[in-house]
């Protein structure tokens, strides 16, 4: 008999750690036995809701919010990328972006079947090709890969109201008390925050596979 879990993923594409997180997710879910179907439904999060239209230099950000150089910072989170299969240099994406089109593009694609998938692929082409992430037509683009059509996807991500609830979403899941992401909650009851080791999301999951 199938068992079907559900995993509820709170990540924003423009932060690094997610990135780990949701790489560490996948690999313990494509371990998992052919009888455990898992459901992903990503939501939004955003990692700082203060970030102009424009963009911020990550750099200047880091450096006065912490006072130091962020290259320590970037260096401890590549080197857990690399451990989980990514290849990541923070250097090459310099600059932050709002990111409520993404996510609202990616909410929208639930129906489809395929918000995990195109969330990683818009972190993906943030982080590993560099791309601009606040541009319609980039966001556009990754999403006719996924099956959308590209009116349509731009339609989504101009409709003010559409964008209110992704807005309005967001700021529920920082109220109900997640503070930080990646942000992970396995069959509604167990959450576990960060990117954890691989042995943190396999436990996890066995643990709530085995009370089903």
């Amino acid at each position: 008999m199938t068992k079907q879990l559900k995993i509820d993923v709170f990540t924003d594409v423009v932060c690094p750690w997610c990135i780990v997180g949701s790489a560490r997710l996948d690999k313990a879910v494509a371990a998992l036995p052919d009888d455990v179907e898992v459901v992903i439904e990503n939501h939004p999060f955003y990692l700082d809701p203060n970030t102009p239209a424009e963009g911020v230099v990550v750099a200047d950000m880091l450096r006065e919010k912490y006072g130091s150089d962020p290259k320590a910072m970037w260096a401890r989170v590549e080197g857990e990328a690399a451990k989980a299969g990514v290849t990541l240099d923070l250097s090459q994406q310099p600059r932050m972006f709002p990111t409520k089109k993404a996510h609202t593009i990616t909410r929208l694609s639930k129906p489809l079947g395929i918000q995990h998938e195109l969330a990683n692929a818009i972190a993906n082409a943030y982080f590993l090709e560099h791309r601009q992430i606040n541009d319609d037509n980039v966001l556009a683009d990754i999403a006719v890969e996924f099956g959308w059509d590209r009116g349509d996807a731009l339609d989504a991500m101009g409709d003010e109201n559409e964008l209110a609830i992704t807005e309005q979403l967001a700021t529920d899941a920082a109220a109900q008390g997640i503070r930080g992401v990646p942000f992970f909650i396995f069959g509604e009851k167990y959450a576990l925050s960060g990117a954890q080791p691989d042995e943190v999301f396999e436990r996890a999951l066995a643990q709530t596979l085995a009370e089903m």
